[in-house]
């Protein structure tokens, strides 16, 4: 996602890779919208499986894609049916949640000026209590702050796209032209989703929601999820693919990459939706978005 920060409904993800050009968009089929989120028990098709990720976040595993399927054996992504929201919706949640302790622990190394100041308010701490017990138990109340801080803006994040777009997926992606939404399915089971929106402005197609079962990662569903919308980009004349994340892990940056994806840029003053920007916020969650882009043709 390129310049700025594009507008999405309370972010996106995640890969796809090159291919032909391909003829003029035709539009979507109408569907019949799909049903509200349930209760939040795991269900038959999704037992509390965490995922990697898409928006904040994304997938990353690497693997190659057989013809109408994906890199797993008997694995098949096609197209999402209704009654499969309360599997895509799960899935989605149970990846974004992976991302607290990630974000919270791992996420700080990108920040350094954050460090400098938890060092900073611990070495005071030392000065004034000469007590070395004491500086560790402040060290340990500033981690513990920053996991609160970010599990407080991603479940207000997760709140904001499951009333959203994912409240509806069938209405929000299925119906519109130029959107769709997809699931890998496996032995009937959805083990991984992704979904494409266009922006007629510039002609692209943003990559978002991608998700798969932490059970299943490792099989090449995420690359070939990815590949899907590339492939709908192409049939459909778009111009490039793109996509932002705030993904803190390394294995997903390389996936984009592998796919052919140029990172674009990246930012430290990304405003998640959530965010309610108080200066304890500011202290304790720290986000970096970038910025992705795969030119599959020139205007």
């Amino acid at each position: 996602m390129q310049g700025a920060p594009p507008a999405m409904v309370c972010d996106s993800e995640i890969a796809a890779a090159a291919g032909p050009a391909a003829p003029p968009r035709a539009p979507l089929d109408a569907r019949r919208p799909g049903p509200r989120w349930p209760p939040p028990a795991p269900g038959p098709q999704s037992r509390g499986e965490p995922e990697a990720a898409a928006g904040p976040g994304g997938a990353g595993e690497p693997g190659a894609a057989g013809p109408g399927g994906a890199g797993g054996r008997g694995v098949h992504i096609r197209e999402f049916r209704a009654a499969e929201q309360e599997a895509a919706r799960r899935i989605f949640y149970d990846g974004i949640m992976e991302r607290v302790p990630n974000t919270a622990f791992r996420g700080l190394r990108q920040h350094p000026r954050t460090q400098l100041l938890y060092a900073l308010l611990a070495a005071l701490c030392f000065v004034l209590s000469r007590s070395l017990l004491l500086t560790g138990l402040v060290a340990l109340a500033l981690l513990a702050l920053r996991y609160y801080y970010s599990r407080k803006v991603i479940l207000a994040y997760l709140d904001c796209a499951l009333h959203s777009d994912m409240a509806d997926i069938e209405q929000c992606y299925m119906k519109p032209p130029g959107s769709c939404f997809w699931v890998a399915v496996l032995e009937g089971n959805v083990v991984g989703i992704v979904a494409a929106r266009a922006h007629e402005t510039d002609n692209t197609v943003e990559l978002l929601r991608m998700s798969v079962d932490s059970r299943f990662r490792g099989k090449g569903i995420a690359k070939a999820l990815g590949r899907k919308v590339l492939e709908f980009a192409l049939v459909h004349n778009y111009s490039a693919v793109v996509l932002g994340t705030t993904a803190v892990k390394v294995a997903a940056h390389k996936l984009y990459e592998s796919l052919g994806f140029r990172h674009m840029g990246s930012s430290d003053h990304y405003v998640l939706p959530g965010m309610t920007l108080s200066l304890a916020e500011r202290l304790f969650f720290q986000v970096r978005y970038h910025r992705y882009r795969l030119q599959l043709r020139e205007e």
